[in-house]
């Protein structure tokens, strides 16, 4: 059923890929009555192709974690009424933190980072930290992720055209501060204080975020009068936004949101 009064969505971009990969999700949302915002991320509002040319590029190398936090905080703060939050990986975490601080109606987390502390007991996170090479020195530039991590870790279940041309229109240089972040006090969670609902996605083929990360990440919530949900989906990617089963993910998250309201 359509309804013009419902919500606003936000969707939340993760690290390493352009906005533009909501195009397709901000279309099915809208036709189902929600208005939407997918802002990019500080300094990335240009296309991929334009981005990558700009590597190493000197400003996004300077984003952090507390700069994103602020950032989605002062765009929601003009906003008629707390949005419902739908981030993926980086920005699956991104939404728990702004959950955590009561900035979002709803909080739909596909593929999320692990927080903070978490990471600490997630040692099969620490095996995939060392293929991103230099992730995580010379700080002040930026890293672009390869098409060899980006096949294997974000388009694994993607015929081989298939990943070259999701690569060659999403992948953009990235911040290795931000990347690092995830370590620091600002990525990190209190599972025992009462929030919004909150749903977990997670991919039966992620090989970068897998299930078990994501599954650990949903039990740590304690709080008995919240809503958290976790499902997992089949044959699916870290990719899923773009992907052939996008529109299954979609329309579960549709549905959920309708049993909330």
């Amino acid at each position: 059923m359509y309804l013009s009064n419902k919500k606003t969505i936000m969707f939340i971009t993760g690290a390493f890929v352009n906005h533009s990969c909501w195009k397709e999700w901000i279309i099915f949302f809208e036709s189902k009555g929600y208005k939407t915002v997918a802002p990019p991320w500080p300094h990335k509002n240009e296309s991929s192709s334009v981005l990558r040319q700009t590597h190493p590029h000197s400003k996004i190398a300077t984003i952090r974690l507390n700069n994103l936090l602020d950032y989605y905080t002062e765009i929601i703060e003009k906003l008629p009424e707390k949005p419902i939050l739908i981030g993926h990986s980086y920005g699956g975490l991104l939404t728990q933190l702004l959950i955590q601080k009561d900035l979002g109606y709803a909080g739909i987390c596909i593929h999320p980072f692990p927080p903070g502390k978490m990471l600490y007991f997630n040692f099969s996170f620490y095996k995939i930290i060392p293929r991103f090479s230099d992730c995580f020195i010379s700080k002040q530039k930026t890293y672009l992720l390869s098409l060899k991590n980006w096949k294997h870790f974000f388009s694994n279940q993607m015929s081989f055209e298939e990943q070259k041309n999701s690569y060659e229109k999403l992948v953009i240089p990235e911040s290795k501060l931000v990347l690092g972040d995830i370590f620091s006090k600002s990525a990190n969670i209190n599972f025992k204080n009462r929030h919004n609902p909150i749903l977990f996605l997670a991919s039966s083929e992620d090989h970068f975020i897998p299930p078990s990360i994501i599954y650990s990440n949903f039990k740590k919530y304690k709080n008995i009068h919240s809503i958290t949900c976790y499902k997992e989906f089949r044959d699916t990617d870290h990719l899923v936004l773009v992907d052939r089963n996008w529109e299954t993910v979609a329309e579960f998250i549709a549905n959920w949101l309708e049993k909330i309201a």
